[in-house]
Parts: C-alpha cells; sequence; structure tokens
C-alpha cells in the first residue's frame, strides 16, 4: 500500500491524540496521588513566554482538526478553549478524535494538490495540501504535543518515550 494524503495525516493525529489522551490520565492520577493542584500542571509551561499545558492540548488538537477538515475540503468544526480540567481535556480530544473517525478516506483524495490558503501573523499564506501537511499541520501538531509532554515530564509526572509514540 502506497502512502496517501489520508494515511499520511488521519490515522496519524488518531494515534497521537489517543496516546495524548492516555498521557492526560497519567497526569491527572499523578496529581491525585501525590496531592497536587491539577492547576498547577494545568498551568504550567516551561517558560514564562511559552503557551501553559491546557492551551498546548488545545492548539494540538486544533491541528489535528484543522488539517483533517482542510485537506478533507469540508467544513472546519469550531470548539472554544474553555477547557479548565484534565476531564475537559479529554473530553475535547474525545470531539476532535470522533470528527476525524467521521471524515471518509475518500475524501481526501486529491487534495495533495488541493489549494489551502491560511491566515498566518496578518497574511495570508497559500499552500497545496502537501505541502500543508509535510511543511505545516503535522510539524506543528507535533510540536504542541511533545510541548505538553515535555510540561508534564519536567512537572515529575512519571511518562516515557512508550507513552509519546505508543503502541502499533
Amino acid at each position: 500500500m502506497s502512502l496517501t494524503m489520508y494515511s499520511a495525516s488521519a490515522p496519524q493525529f488518531l494515534r497521537v491524540l489517543k496516546n495524548l489522551s492516555t498521557i492526560i490520565t497519567k497526569a491527572s492520577t499523578h496529581a491525585e496521588e501525590h496531592k497536587i493542584d491539577a492547576a498547577a500542571l494545568l498551568h504550567a509551561r516551561l517558560y514564562p513566554n511559552m503557551f501553559p499545558f491546557t492551551r498546548q492540548i488545545q492548539i494540538a488538537c486544533d491541528n489535528a482538526k484543522g488539517a483533517t477538515a482542510r485537506l478533507a475540503g469540508i467544513e472546519l468544526p469550531k470548539h472554544e478553549d474553555v477547557e479548565q480540567t484534565f476531564a475537559e481535556l479529554q473530553q475535547r480530544i474525545d470531539r476532535v478524535i470522533a470528527f476525524i473517525e467521521s471524515v471518509p478516506a475518500d475524501k481526501f483524495a486529491g487534495s495533495d494538490s488541493r489549494k489551502i490558503v491560511l491566515p498566518l501573523r496578518g497574511t495570508e499564506v497559500t499552500f497545496t495540501g502537501e505541502q500543508y501537511l509535510v511543511s505545516f499541520a503535522l510539524p506543528n501538531f507535533y510540536f504542541h504535543v511533545t510541548t505538553a509532554y515535555d510540561i508534564l515530564r519536567h512537572n515529575g509526572v512519571e511518562l516515557g518515550k512508550r507513552d509519546y509514540i505508543g503502541n502499533f
């Protein structure tokens, strides 16, 4: 089977979002077991000018659902950024997973050459679907997932590479 725009995107987003859900469960358990206020982890940052853990999860979810919708040529679902608890972050991930799973693979046909226009920092940037996926969507998605993982690791949550990569 050859690599397609669908196989390079949707299944990858799904796998990593499910891993992220497991990581959040571990963070919640860690907070409970060590009697840590969950807000300390939810609002933790790696550096003062970086987004906190909660925002990292929101952005990772936005990247996954946004890329899926844009590549499939369908309307992008909107989610307000209101999550304040581990449970609410889990619900957001669940909504994004359900959305991605609802998009059939055939919707991605021809998306490699589909024109994708994004507003970025006050200007519009135009990509082909392939450029968008490889150069923008996937790197941004993995950046925010990795940063969320790193925030938790830095704050003592017992995570390892297997938690990030998951099972195949």
